[in-house]
């Protein structure tokens, strides 16, 4: 997310400019009251599939961990020996040809980033598409026993069983206001809606521990968070596969690049393992060349997992990706699981 509306939507220091398009917040308020008033008298109807759906959204643009949380999610429901599906837009693919299904090898410049990252993390069925209907039908087709829908909360066509809201604990709903004046695709009380809210709590602790994050719950009614720490992993060399604690990188300048939601979490992440950090912001989605990605010193380059699909091509031993996964507490995965077995003992899975 560009680093003015950073400033625009979670800082003070452009308040004044956020008072100034409250009139086109409200514009564009009544106009999302408008679709979901169209769903609810009929003129919009929203279609069921032959397979349970499960939503990871949020209100807020950016990023927030749907994808980490909907990696996490297609695990478990794997665990349970499930076929899961994975449904989403395919934001920047330029295929003409949709719903498409993707897998690790596929050209992330038809697909989508997105869509390539969750093919290589994850033994689901991916498929891609700007309309999940016809993607969540496909993906059932390619036999999925249960169908995630990534960034899917404002998607009403496709019907569904679950939502989980997605929640940066740090930045929460920023100053809670609509688009353009502030953050949120949809009011904030469409969170009293949802099956399950989770806070996620940024940076390079273990084992779950989020306390030193602020939680800013105050403001919007819903069920109780569950929280998930997301923690980064061991670094991989894109080029040649060797793999190094990021702790080994201490001592000398790392540049970190990321092309995602909201940059500066990675960069934090990192510095708190007490790397020395020169960090480069791209926009989401960026496409990337060598000079995005190279530098006139041979210090390692860092990035993530959404950048380094886009990079296999250009790497060399210098270029190294690193994993994010989730971590929830014992008490917050067994409400998780609480949920996973009202929905499927309901007898949905077929």
């Amino acid at each position: 997310m560009d680093s003015f509306f950073q400033r625009l939507w979670y800082g003070e220091e452009l308040r004044w400019l956020s008072w100034l398009l409250l009139p086109l917040a409200g514009l564009f308020r009544l106009l999302v009251w408008l679709r979901r008033a169209m769903y609810r008298v009929g003129l919009q109807s929203s279609r069921r599939v032959e397979r349970p759906v499960i939503v990871v959204g949020n209100l807020s643009v950016g990023g927030t961990g749907k994808t980490p949380l909907t990696i996490w999610l297609a695990e478990a429901l794997r665990a349970r020996g499930l076929r899961v599906g994975i449904v989403l837009r395919g934001y920047g693919g330029r295929s003409t040809r949709w719903p498409r299904e993707v897998d690790s090898g596929s050209d992330w410049e038809a697909v989508g980033d997105e869509a390539v990252l969750l093919a290589s993390r994850t033994e689901a069925i991916v498929v891609a598409g700007p309309d999940r209907v016809a993607a969540a039908e496909r993906a059932i087709e390619a036999g999925a026993q249960i169908v995630l829908s990534d960034d899917g909360l404002q998607h009403y066509r496709l019907a569904r069983d679950l939502e989980l809201a997605v929640i940066d604990a740090r930045r929460g709903l920023g100053n809670g206001r609509m688009l353009p004046a502030g953050p949120l695709r949809e009011p904030r009380r469409r969170l009293s809606q949802v099956d399950l809210i989770v806070l996620t709590h940024r940076g390079g602790r273990r084992n779950g521990e989020a306390a030193a994050d602020p939680a800013p719950c105050e403001g919007w009614d819903g069920p109780r968070p569950i929280h998930a720490a997301a923690r980064l992993g061991e670094a991989l060399c894109i080029a040649t596969g060797e793999r190094r604690a990021l702790q080994s990188f201490r001592g000398a300048p790392v540049h970190a690049v990321a092309g995602i939601g909201h940059p500066q979490a990675f960069f934090d992440a990192l510095s708190e393992l007490e790397l020395d950090v020169r960090p480069h912001a791209l926009a989401d989605h960026a496409a990337l060349s060598r000079a995005d990605i190279c530098f006139a010193d041979e210090a390692p380059v860092l990035m993530t997992e959404k950048d380094a699909v886009k990079c296999r091509g250009i790497a060399d031993r210098r270029h190294w990706v690193v994993p994010m996964q989730l971590e929830l507490s014992v008490q917050d995965v067994h409400r998780v699981s609480v949920l996973l077995d009202r929905l499927l003992g309901a007898g949905s899975a077929g």
